[in-house]
């Protein structure tokens, strides 16, 4: 009994560390890579269910994953991405010395951490209620800061996987076990891709 952690594939967005808008799409590279993790995860996974973010590039990469297994998914508003309002379409070069990522920044419009990481532990609460109607594998597809959050601040870190600086690349797979204490056993591994993505932007 496991829950998959996804992050989409990669965008233009991504590739061009540009804040992105809701609607943007998975760019060449990352439906192939949404093509890999989706065989990767058919070969491997009894996959249950597949729930996702309602983000467009979230959406392409689980119907991939679905379109392998034969499951329709549910999206959900509560897996987006951190919204960073007015500063969506800007990219970091615009912004400038902004820190994004700061505690205390607050985006125009947007999330602050508190919102955003609140919001994240609810979506973690509904999930693991999902998962306990479920014998198989269940699949979330998401974002690369939500993954990060649960990873900082909820999910165990299962004994030998450590990290410098985590990096959640596009289609990385993130491994959490499916009962308490949630111990994360395979750590944003992208072995099903052939080349790593970790240099774009992350949101």
């Amino acid at each position: 009994m496991t829950i998959l952690l996804i992050r989409h594939g990669e965008t233009d967005g991504n590739a061009s560390r540009i804040i992105q808008h809701p609607e943007t799409p998975l760019n060449a590279r990352g439906r192939a890579q949404a093509t890999k993790v989706a065989i990767k995860i058919s070969e491997e996974r009894n996959v249950e269910a597949v729930l996702s973010s309602d983000y467009r590039r979230a959406q392409e990469t689980a119907l991939e994953i679905s379109e392998k297994m034969k499951i329709p998914p549910t999206f959900i508003d509560s897996l987006r991405e951190r919204n960073f309002g007015d500063l969506r379409g800007k990219s970091y070069d615009e912004i400038g010395d902004v820190d994004l990522f700061a505690e205390d920044f607050v985006p125009p419009g947007g999330e602050s951490w508190a919102k955003f990481r609140e919001r994240v532990e609810l979506a973690w609460q509904n999930i693991t209620e999902r998962k306990k109607d479920l014998r198989g594998t269940l699949v979330i597809v998401t974002h690369g800061l939500f993954i990060r959050s649960l990873i900082e601040r909820t999910l165990h870190i299962g004994k030998g996987l450590t990290y410098d600086e985590l990096i959640v690349e596009n289609t990385s797979i993130t491994c959490v076990t499916g009962t308490p204490p949630w111990e994360v056993t395979v750590l944003a591994n992208t072995d099903h891709l052939d080349q790593k993505t970790g240099e774009g932007g992350i949101v």
